[in-house]
């Protein structure tokens, strides 16, 4: 008999969509401006698949959660037998996630599978060292905004897999970093991220994504500036909508072409103008309905984890991306952040649009002026 915990943030993710950065404190926000749920359908996704891979297993498996929005609420009819230690039917915070978690290890649980992104994952491992069992393994599935830590899975049915993996004794346990981002300097365009603690999770480099990197080199200037060339001669123009991804190396391109960019946000330039700054999913849907001429859309991978799409950048959502069309999205590489990649990840959140993505097989990425190459995609 294996006992699995299993616990859902409710509020994770909210903030996405709709441009927030982050959902630590503005679930509310969230909600009033109409954020739908996105943690706990995503936990419901990865026990679908979970059922779909071991339906020929007889291993006997007791589940332990909470009754109501952290857990009963997401969790489809077929599974059992669930065994309720805590209950969270009204509004839920941080000390819901503790007290689940210490009626979960009381009942001796082997395993925790838990959905949120990086400020649960610092509740839940401040949890299980506070009640005594800091080396208790972790798969969180990702449904945070962002998600630096080593202990998520790619996506949920990646999760799926490295449970189901870890149950037939295929993975190893392992050590991993649990990084979180200070959401209110992050708010304010600063990156700070810290490393709270350790947690212990499988080990799989197939389908657990890693700690983030933030990459940076010295001697690259010339690259970027290359880089920022090519942009100029090859896309720069009146006719031209190009949305702008997150992150430091497109804000430095961006800044030596004239354009004062949103570091952590979607920006939209046409010709030498910004158009609009820091969007959310609504606003992008809207510029790109009223533009009549082509678009691009210019991203740059999560040093380490080698995602595209799928952290950080919840505005682009499924709709976003249909609408601006597989075949117009364009990495952005630099040689050092090169070294940190083997494939270009996706994660869209849209099975429809992943399998679109899967079937490029690779993706075009500039790495500098007018010098491309092909990265394979990778969609779990």
């Amino acid at each position: 008999m294996v006992r699995l915990g299993l616990l859902v943030n409710p509020d994770a993710g909210l903030g996405g969509r709709l441009g927030l950065k982050g959902s630590d404190g503005q679930a509310e926000v969230a909600r009033s401006r109409g954020a739908k749920d996105r943690s706990g359908p995503r936990m419901r996704l990865m026990l679908n698949h979970f059922i779909a891979i071991r339906n020929d297993n007889n291993q006997e498996i007791e589940w332990y959660l909470s009754e109501g929005r952290m857990g009963t609420q997401w969790v489809p009819s077929n599974i059992s037998p669930l065994e309720l230690v805590h209950s969270s039917i009204g509004v839920t915070n941080a000390d819901d996630t503790s007290q689940a978690i210490r009626s979960m290890i009381d009942s001796g649980i082997d395993l925790l599978v838990y959905a949120g992104g990086d400020g649960t994952t610092r509740d839940v491992v401040a949890a299980l060292s506070e009640h005594g069992k800091p080396d208790l393994p972790v798969i969180g599935v990702p449904t945070g905004v962002k998600m630096h830590s080593g202990c998520f899975a790619s996506s949920p049915k990646a999760a799926a897999e490295v449970l189901s993996a870890w149950l037939n004794g295929d993975l190893l346990l392992a050590s991993t970093e649990v990084l979180d981002l200070d959401e209110d300097l992050y708010r304010k365009g600063k990156w700070v991220v810290r490393l709270y603690a350790e947690a212990t999770t499988p080990a799989s480099p197939r389908w657990m994504q890693g700690s983030k990197m933030r990459v940076e080199a010295s001697g690259e200037e010339e690259i970027i500036e290359g880089l920022a060339n090519h942009i100029s001669d090859t896309l720069i123009d009146d006719n031209m909508m190009i949305i702008w991804g997150s992150g430091g190396t497109l804000r430095t391109i961006g800044s030596i072409l004239g354009f004062d960019l949103n570091t952590l946000g979607i920006d939209i330039t046409v010709g030498k103008e910004i158009l609009a700054s820091d969007l959310n999913e609504k606003e992008i849907l809207e510029y790109l309905g009223s533009h009549d001429g082509d678009v691009t859309l210019l991203l740059s991978p999560m040093g380490g984890q080698g995602f595209l799409i799928g952290r950080g950048n919840l505005q682009l959502s499924p709709d976003v991306l249909r609408e601006v069309g597989v075949d117009r999205v364009l990495g952005i590489v630099t040689p050092a952040k090169m070294l940190t990649l083997r494939s270009l990840r996706i994660e869209t959140g849209d099975p429809e649009m992943d399998e679109r993505f899967s079937e490029k097989k690779y993706l075009k990425v500039l790495q500098g002026y007018r010098t491309t190459r092909i990265l394979p995609v990778s969609v779990d």
